[in-house]
C-alpha cells in the first residue's frame, strides 16, 4: 500500500509551456489512485486501527483534496468550461452546468470527509469507520462519473473549441498558480 499522495503537477522549466489538457488528464489520474487510497486505507484500519501507516496515508489523501483536487476544478472553472458555457450548444451548455454542480457537491461531500481523514493523519481514534464504509463508494462514484464525462464529451469539445493561443496562456496561468502554490507549501 502507497502511502505516498499522488504528486501534484509541477510547474515546468521556464521556456517550456505546460500542456493544459496533459495536466488536467493527469489529474484525473490523480484523483483515481487518491480514490484507490482511500479504499485501502478503510482496509488497513479495520485490520491495524490508527498506526503510523495509517496516519501517513491519511495525511497524504487530506492533503491532495485540500490543494491538488481543488486546483483541478478551478481550472476546469477559469479555462474549460467558460468555452463550454459560450458554445451555443445547449447539450454542452447542459452538462457543463452539470459538471459546475458536481463540483459543488464533491466539495460538499469532501468536506464531511475531511474531519475523519485529518484525524487519523493526527493519530486520532475517534473516526468513524462505518460512515467512512458508506461515504466513499458515494464520493468515488460520483467523481468518477464526472471524470467520465469530462473525459468523454467536455475534454474533447474544450480543445477543439479553444484556441491555440489561449491554450498557451491557459498553460501559463496554470503553471504560475502551482509554482505560487509550492512556493508557498515550501515556507
Amino acid at each position: 500500500m502507497s502511502a505516498t499522495a499522488p504528486s501534484p503537477m509541477t510547474a515546468p522549466r521556464r521556456g517550456r509551456p505546460i500542456e493544459p489538457f496533459d495536466v488536467l488528464d493527469a489529474g484525473h489520474q490523480q484523483v483515481v489512485e487518491a480514490l484507490q487510497q482511500m479504499s485501502r486505507l478503510i482496509d488497513h484500519l479495520e485490520d491495524k486501527g490508527v498506526d503510523g501507516k495509517a496516519q501517513e496515508i491519511a495525511r497524504a489523501i487530506f492533503q491532495f483534496f485540500m490543494t491538488t483536487a481543488r486546483d483541478h476544478h478551478l481550472d476546469e472553472e477559469k479555462h474549460v468550461f467558460p468555452a463550454m458555457l459560450s458554445s451555443g450548444d445547449e447539450q454542452l451548455i447542459q452538462h457543463t452546468l452539470r459538471l459546475q454542480q458536481d463540483h459543488g457537491w464533491i466539495e460538499e461531500d469532501w468536506l464531511e470527509l475531511a474531519p475523519q481523514f485529518e484525524a487519523i493523519a493526527a493519530g486520532y481514534s475517534w473516526y468513524n469507520l462505518d460512515q467512512l464504509r458508506l461515504s466513499i463508494p458515494v464520493f468515488t462514484a460520483l467523481y468518477q462519473d464526472h471524470m467520465a464525462l469530462e473525459e468523454s464529451l467536455i475534454y474533447p469539445e474544450a480543445k477543439a473549441r479553444i484556441a491555440a493561443w489561449d491554450l498557451h496562456g491557459m498553460g501559463r496561468e496554470m503553471s504560475e498558480r502551482r509554482r505560487l502554490q509550492q512556493k508557498r507549501q515550501a515556507t
